[in-house]
């Protein structure tokens, strides 16, 4: 009784009121069901996951316990009969359900919780909606007292990839018991579906972290998700070399048999038309239906989805792709609509049969260079975070979601490893429920996760983190009280919180853009210093104040606040011994640019690995005049002279003068709107040899270069100017620098200004602008592709009065 009394007495304190929750501290759990070996599962994990954040262990009884024993009773809804007259009605009271939904119902005079499934995984929902909403300390357990719920999922397939290979930036360390762990996690947040992986791919075969052969691992994630009840899918593209020789097909086919006898469940298989493995598609389609055999020899009831995910695609490609989904073949699941698809979700659901299913294939992993890129990101985080980095981004998630969520049957993500931790459990909330708020989300996620105590602070904080990533970083002020929240949270936070990797990875994030934005702000004062220093060089001479500008620009060798670099050193050191999380590539030997965002923690967040590979260059001149208007050069790069423009498409205020598409929220993959892409394009060896000689390692180009206004596929460039002068004439010099290496065209006002360019051979062009186009004192620019290019991407222009 005395230590009921002051563990009610400490809930009050924390902010929770006596009629706010009820305990269950002493509860049973009551359930008649005997047989059903996934309603048996879902009764483990509310013992086991209350048992290990309260180190209580209720026990299970199959009769009523007396009325003033709390309980939790959970069953199938079928059953409902077993229970008395009272819980019966409050249960039929709340709104009807679907399959796989739910009910909880809080009965707070007899200190009870009622869970019922439509189905046993509707009832692993309602369990797992249960933890979610409990606050659980060691030596105790309270439920809301006004959790009272009926829900069902609103799209039925709910799911994520966890593909056991190299290129994933965690997952290839990882035991069974560590994937049933995760997959648990997943399941609580109202995932059904896990997308495994064959062990041949477009990686290595095997990692120096893989703890089982690749064949032994999908076994048995494929046995974890089936005592969970979740559908198992699997990601097989086309590697061979010939899919119409018949001793390759053969070849082909025995390799598949031999991994569908491997996995004892399998639900689905997905296909990719390209990236890897590009097929015609009149070949892919004949190739599946022998796959398709082969696939119902070990899971007859299994379908085969595909996606038109090709890299170059042609108009012809498509058509005929789309002429073979609409035969409707036996065998056939759907289309899947993932990345470098270039045809709208909103365009392919037109083209297709009404009763064709689409599911997604979100890219919720990646950052730059993919399906839905940072908005707006600063380039100081794209070429430090990186392609991989832990990526939090609640909001623009449910953006991205709830900009397509109707047009398809759910998803499964894209997924590389555990940097996109929470997104997952953002998409399979939104899955089961677009309606839901992101805080909400965010706040079940760390009260169940990290802990009750810290449900507000988490929630907030990874606000927070997203916070970080938008807009110009160098104005950004909420960086540094963003990690001044964090390290609250770190001193107050127990040892088996700072131990927990979804704390530390939270906690690594804060630290890191503190640290970027610091040196960002170090470092932009020191490139202007030297640009002022070179300045001086028609009163003191180039000899003299190349050294100088050279000394200032080296001062960036120095840390700033060293004590933020050595905790994200340390932070990555955890998350490798908990997660096998891979963030740098010579201690925790993670596959390069997949995820070892760390190695990139001291990359120049300025122009001084050009500048010093310029100066260098002008200091071996024999002439000092040469070797002055080289100087001159530098400080007037960007400065077009009088009546002329000058734009780098990294600048806010450059991007304004782009036509803009419909709006990003709308648009979120750019496949109908300009984007801003991140990509250096050009690179010369030897600069990388003098640049490091000079103390400094990475790009060597202006860091203009890489930024580009980008356009996909055969989706129009436009930029605007306007207030020029009719009755003159310009020249344009532009950059064509970035990822692409495409043809493209460009035309002002549609009169030509130059025919296809392959991009990717030289940085810079210049074409006079025909005096025509600017007749009204405006011209728009536009640059096209060629079909079956990737995009247009511009970089920067100099708009020259002549």
């Amino acid at each position: 009784m005395k230590k009921t009394l002051i563990l009610v007495l400490l809930a009050f304190f924390a902010g929770k009121g006596f009629s706010q929750h009820i305990d269950l501290t002493e509860a049973q759990i009551i359930c008649f069901e005997k047989k059903d070996r996934r309603v048996l599962k879902a009764l483990d994990v509310l013992q086991e996951e209350t048992e290990k954040r309260s180190n209580i262990r209720l026990s299970v009884a199959q009769s009523w316990p007396r009325k003033s024993h709390p309980a939790i009773a959970v069953g199938l809804e079928k059953h409902i009969e077993k229970f008395p007259e009272e819980y019966r009605q409050v249960i039929t009271e709340l709104p009807s359900i679907q399959k796989e939904g739910y009910k909880i119902a809080v009965v707070k005079e007899s200190q009870t919780v009622l869970v019922i499934g439509k189905d046993n995984r509707g009832l692993l929902y309602g369990i797992g909606k249960l933890l979610r909403k409990m606050e659980v300390r060691p030596g105790q357990i309270l439920v809301p007292d006004d959790l009272n719920i009926a829900s069902s999922p609103a799209y039925p397939i709910r799911g994520h990839q966890l593909g056991y290979r190299p290129k994933t930036n965690s997952y290839d360390a990882w035991s069974p018991a560590q994937y049933e762990s995760y997959i648990r996690d997943l399941a609580i947040f109202g995932a059904n579906a896990i997308e495994i992986m064959p062990p041949r791919t477009d990686d290595d075969f095997t990692s120096v972290h893989m703890k089982l052969p690749a064949i032994e691992m999908i076994a048995e994630q494929s046995k974890i998700c089936d005592a969970y009840g979740m559908d198992v899918w699997m990601w097989y593209p086309n590697l061979g070399p010939n899919y119409t020789h018949p001793d390759s097909i053969k070849k082909e086919l025995d390799e598949r048999l031999e991994v569908f006898k491997t996995v004892p469940r399998l639900d689905a298989l997905f296909v990719p038309g390209g990236d890897p493995g590009e097929v015609e598609p009149d070949v892919l389609f004949t190739w599946l239906e022998q796959v398709a055999d082969a696939l119902h020899q070990y899971h007859p009831k299994a379908k085969i989805w595909v996606s038109p995910q090709v890299f170059k695609p042609t108009q012809e490609w498509f058509d005929v792709f789309y002429r073979h989904v609409n035969q409707r073949y036996d065998w056939f699941g759907g289309v899947v609509f993932g990345p470098w698809i270039k045809t709208p979700i909103a365009e392919i659901r037109k083209i297709i049969h009404p009763d064709i299913p689409i599911r997604r294939y979100p890219d919720i992993t990646h950052s730059l260079s993919c399906q839905y890129p940072i908005p707006e990101w600063d380039l100081a985080y794209a070429i430090t975070l990186g392609r991989e980095c832990i990526n939090p981004r609640p909001s623009d998630q449910k953006i991205i979601h709830n900009a397509f969520d109707n047009l398809a049957e759910g998803s499964i993500s894209y997924s590389e490893g555990t940097n996109d931790d929470l997104n997952k459990i953002v998409w399979s909330d939104q899955d089961w429920d677009p309606q839901t708020p992101v805080i909400e989300t965010l706040r079940d996620y760390a009260r169940y996760f990290i802990g009750p105590d810290f449900t507000e602070d988490v929630a907030q904080g990874m606000m927070a983190l997203e916070r970080n990533i938008q807009g110009p970083l160098l104005i950004n002020d909420e960086v540094m009280k963003t990690l001044y929240q964090w390290q609250d949270m770190e001193k107050k936070a127990p040892d088996e919180v700072l131990s927990n990797f979804r704390f530390q990875m939270g906690l690594i994030r804060a630290y890191y853009d503190a640290y970027i934005y610091r040196r960002l702000v170090y470092e932009t004062a020191l490139e202007q210093k030297a640009l002022e220093t070179l300045s001086q060089a028609t009163k003191k001479g180039a000899d003299n104040v190349i050294p100088e500008a050279k000394a200032v620009l080296l001062q960036a060798k120095k840390s700033v606040m060293p004590e933020l670099r050595q905790r994200c050193f340390s932070l990555a050191d955890s998350l490798f011994r908990s997660i096998g999380a891979q963030l740098t590539v010579e201690k925790h030997h993670a596959m390069k640019g997949r995820g070892n965002f760390i190695d990139n923690i001291d990359v120049p967040l300025n122009n001084a690995p050009w500048l010093l590979f310029r100066l260098s260059a002008i200091e071996k001149l024999p002439d000092e005049n040469q070797r002055l208007q080289e100087v001159i050069q530098i400080v007037q790069r960007n400065n077009p002279g009088p009546g002329s423009f000058y734009d780098n498409f990294g600048s806010p205020k450059s991007m304004a003068r782009i036509k803009k598409g419909i709006s990003w929220e709308k648009d979120p993959g750019g496949l109908e709107s300009p984007r801003v892409s991140f990509g250096i394009g050009l690179r010369k060896e030897e600069w990388v040899h003098e640049v490091t000689a000079a103390g400094f390692e990475g790009q060597v180009s202006p860091i203009a270069w890489m930024n580009q206004a980008t356009t996909l596929y055969s989706q129009p460039l436009e930029i605007i100017y306007d207030h020029l002068d009719p009755h003159s004439s310009y020249t344009i010099r532009i950059s064509y620098t970035g990822r692409f290496r495409s043809r493209i065209k460009m035309v002002a006002d549609d009169f030509p200004v130059h025919d296809y360019i392959q991009t990717g051979i030289q940085p810079i062009y210049e074409f006079k602008v025909p005096k025509e186009a600017i007749a009204d004192g405006k011209v728009i620019f536009k640059w096209t592709c060629g079909e079956g290019e990737r995009g247009s991407q511009v970089s920067e222009i100099w708009l020259l009065k002549q």
